[in-house]
């Protein structure tokens, strides 16, 4: 089995527009999260969310390519821009050796909205030719495909929260099994308009705490629902030898990956936990390391009732009496419930936490729900030499993924 490592990183996030950024916001307890600006909530049951600021599309693509497009696929090629940027892949491999596995839970949902609104208002004429392309979620990796000729396997995934680790996942197999040498692989979400906002409101989903630092909450007693947040993220994936033969800079390797499902419920979780903790046990088992003691879990931990407890299950029926050995924690106390993108976004934490040594916090973690009884790392970082993190996600539909990175 050919080996893959990670050779690239990139992000756009509510607490920083880069890796660099990103990482020292997380590092430092940083809320991501504030009064809604893109539109009047006051209508709304919900006020709070975690959006991208400062987010300049321009320094990534043309201003006509900017028009084009809808704000996911921006986001998503200024992580991979970034992302290249660093591995210096570009030009290294050959196009049909290159793929694409980039995803996003929702897609186009603000191009949608905009369009129906100019339909219901102003009539079909007024819809815009780049309605279609704007709004299927399969176009940030072709638009990715397109900009750097990757010529192999463009796959998009959509499997809710879970989309960008599974396409992470997905991406490691294509290397793994020689069907690529590299793969752009990530996903990227932009879905705080009004109609998102709206309906994850009303399906309960959201919490509709005012204070924005009780908002997102996970493992709290207090805690009451996720709150949105959006932006995207990027990991280049490479075989190893590839990239040893071209002295790229290797961050770590994906030395496991789990994936299945609940079917269970179409938005709640399995309580009894055992199709996540399978699918965590799946990835521990094909890294080898299933007696690593050096661990970072960087857990789904949504702030939800639901989530939350029965990840905490799913944890101990891996690890056992050595479960709170474990460092745990959820970077959705900082920048929300990035959906789609929150896969690759936390990817991109918990490799940082592992190259760094250290371990993001849970913020807001004051009053721990008492069945949630491990080490969430709660308010402040630590330090903690991290041989072995796994990144879990859990989506609607009972889709379940785990990532594990091993120190190199």
């Amino acid at each position: 089995m050919r080996r893959v490592v990670v050779t690239g990183l990139g992000a756009i996030t509510p607490i920083g527009n880069d890796v660099p950024a990103f990482w020292q916001g997380l590092i430092s307890g940083t809320n991501g999260i504030d009064t809604i600006t893109r539109f009047d909530t006051s209508e709304y049951k919900v006020h709070l969310a975690a959006e991208v600021r400062d987010f300049d599309p321009t320094l990534y693509m043309e201003k006509a390519e900017v028009r084009k497009t809808d704000l996911f696929v921006q986001y998503g090629l200024a992580a991979v821009a970034q992302a290249m940027a660093e591995s210096g892949l570009e030009g290294q491999v050959e196009p049909s050796r290159f793929g694409v596995y980039f995803g996003s839970g929702i897609g186009g949902i603000g191009s949608i909205s905009n369009d129906v609104i100019k339909l219901q208002e102003k009539g079909p004429r007024r819809v815009s030719p780049h309605c279609i392309p704007m709004m299927i979620a399969n176009l940030a990796g072709g638009h990715m495909a397109i900009r750097y000729q990757a010529k192999g396997s463009c796959l998009p995934v959509t499997t809710a929260c879970a989309t960008s680790t599974n396409a992470i996942g997905e991406a490691v197999r294509a290397i793994r099994h020689g069907y690529l040498d590299a793969v752009i692989s990530g996903g990227s979400e932009a879905s705080i308009v009004p109609i998102g906002l709206a309906g994850f409101a009303n399906m309960t989903a959201l919490t509709q705490c005012e204070d924005k630092n009780m908002a997102s909450v996970p493992f709290d007693k207090r805690r009451s629902g996720f709150v949105m947040g959006e932006g995207a993220a990027a990991l280049i994936l490479e075989e190893y030898e590839h990239a040893k033969a071209r002295g790229a800079k290797i961050y770590c390797e994906v030395v496991g990956y789990g994936t299945n499902c609940d079917a269970y419920h179409i938005t709640a979780p399995d309580p009894e936990a055992k199709a996540a903790a399978a699918c965590m046990q799946m990835a521990l088992d094909e890294s080898g390391l299933q007696d690593e003691t050096r661990v970072y879990i960087n857990a789904h931990g949504t702030s939800t009732p639901l989530n939350d407890v029965m990840e905490t299950q799913a944890i101990k029926q891996v690890y056992g009496e050595r479960a709170k050995d474990m460092l745990v924690s959820s970077i959705k106390s900082m920048v929300g419930h990035t959906l789609g993108a929150a896969g690759a976004v936390e990817a991109v934490a918990a490799i940082m936490a592992m190259q760094e040594g250290l371990v993001p916090p849970t913020i807001g973690l004051t009053e721990p729900d008492p069945d949630c009884d491990l080490d969430y790392v709660p308010l402040v970082a630590r330090k903690a030499d991290i041989r072995l993190a796994l990144s879990t996600s859990f989506g609607f539909g009972g889709h379940n993924a785990c990532l594990a990175f091993g120190k190199i």
